[in-house]
């Protein structure tokens, strides 16, 4: 698989790793559903515990919101965009290495109500985040 087929276009990016995938709620409001990069879970390895925020907890971006623990290291989980908690990932927490075999499907982490959904389009487009993982 080339560096370029594991990024998904339709998904935006960050610098710290973590994608972010917004839709509409059924009340019309604007969710962003986020995890970490198949780039981010083959750097830190074997993932091993996964920490996440509470439901309603507000959040804001570049804030820590939760923990990745792998066999390497632990990373902060930083919020892509300010909002509020509106679901998280208990089967990742129970199993976290969904982490590793599939960041983009059933090991997403979190779901945040967002506050400024135009706030998404600052954020890295996937041609960016390849340029970015590649450097």
């Amino acid at each position: 698989m080339s560096e370029q087929s594991s990024i998904p276009a339709p998904l935006r990016y960050t610098a710290d790793h973590e994608w972010v995938q917004l839709s509409e709620a059924d009340d019309g409001s604007t969710v962003a559903r986020v995890g970490i990069t198949d780039y981010a879970q083959s750097a830190l390895g074997d993932v091993v515990f996964i920490q996440l925020p509470d439901v309603g907890t507000a959040v804001t971006a570049g804030d820590p919101v939760g923990e990745v623990e792998s066999t390497k290291s632990v990373s902060d989980i930083l919020a892509p965009l300010t909002g509020t908690v509106a679901a998280r990932n208990d089967s990742v927490e129970a199993n976290p290495e969904l982490a590793n075999s599939d960041p983009y499907g059933q090991g997403w982490l979190l779901e945040l109500s967002v506050a400024d959904p135009a706030s998404f389009d600052t954020l890295l487009d996937a041609t960016a985040y390849g340029e970015l993982a590649k450097a």
